[in-house]
């Protein structure tokens, strides 16, 4: 038996929902194709597959398995690409994660950058302010803001954003420009939290760097960094978003920062990914050609 072969006979059966159309697709007979599969099972002694008249479903074995024959066949064809001399060409499908507001004004333009640049690859673009496991949510890479946690994955740092405290001209025009932190107790604020109304915005000290926390009575509270940045526009008060939200008000003089000598540390911005063996011809050529890109945008945004 063909191990590869049968390898990519049962991925295919999977990948079109019947032994007819894998067949219809590999450009060979349904008794082929049938055999191949039962020749797989009884050489792992185990059902991958539960067959009916008009589906497939995978068993948990089986579910494993069909993962593992996707990296191993996915791995293969890079290698003989690679030996071939094919660097320049990767293909096949992508999956990339990123912050909504930041994916959608910095990751988005870049992709479809990387789709013109490599027509051969796919991708699918899920912004979520969740940060989501790329293992069990089958991803590829993550674009992700803040400090990262202990883990296997592999990270490439592209920049780092910044807590500001801005408010609009108007807003300075009937109201003194805070000098310290403590004053915002006595001011209008935007609240933006996505669970619960922020009580209190952390700062650092200028001497000895530790955060303490200034209480706030917000006039509004809202749960997107979009509103916030509006009802600051409008003169309700001072909103504190990541630089990157607020960068555009900023540059048209729309949004005004204040209090930048009393901001937290910058937060990170990595590009993630599984490091488990060697990545993907498709995943590299993405990292290689997103990280300095992300990396320009960030630090032309001018607040980072």
């Amino acid at each position: 038996m063909d191990r590869i072969e049968a390898m990519s006979v049962l991925v295919a059966a999977v990948d079109t929902g019947s032994f007819t159309a894998a067949a219809r697709k590999l450009g060979t007979s349904l008794p082929t194709v049938s055999r191949k599969v039962a020749e797989l099972e009884a050489h792992l002694n185990v059902r991958l597959l539960i067959r009916s008249t008009r589906s497939l479903t995978l068993t948990d074995a089986g579910d494993a398995y069909v993962a593992a024959c996707r990296r191993i066949l996915e791995q293969l064809g890079d290698a003989e690409r690679a030996a071939s001399g094919e660097y320049h060409a990767p293909r096949g499908d992508l999956v990339i994660t990123a912050p909504v507001v930041f994916g959608r004004l910095h990751v988005l333009p870049v992709v479809t950058a990387f789709l013109a640049a490599y027509p051969e690859v796919n991708v699918r673009l899920a912004l979520s302010d969740r940060n989501v496991h790329l293992i069990d949510d089958h991803m590829d890479v993550a674009v992700r803001i803040g400090a990262l946690p202990d883990s296997g994955l592999v990270a490439t740092r592209v920049g780092a954003v910044r807590h500001v405290v801005c408010g609009s001209p108007a807003y300075f025009a009937s109201h003194r420009v805070p000098s310290e932190p403590a004053e915002l107790s006595e001011m209008a604020c935007v609240s933006f939290d996505g669970i619960a109304p922020a009580s209190s915005w952390g700062f650092a000290d200028p001497n000895s760097r530790t955060l303490k926390p200034v209480a706030i009575s917000p006039r509004l509270s809202v749960n997107t960094a979009e509103a916030a940045i509006d009802a600051a526009i409008t003169g309700l008060g001072l909103t504190r978003v990541l630089s990157y939200q607020a960068a555009r008000a900023v540059a048209d003089g729309t949004l005004l920062i204040v209090l930048a000598d009393f901001e937290p540390e910058p937060l990170p911005i990595h590009l993630v990914h599984v490091g488990q063996g060697r990545a993907p011809l498709k995943l590299r050529a993405f990292l290689d050609f997103a990280a300095p890109r992300i990396r320009d945008r960030v630090a032309g945004i001018g607040l980072a």
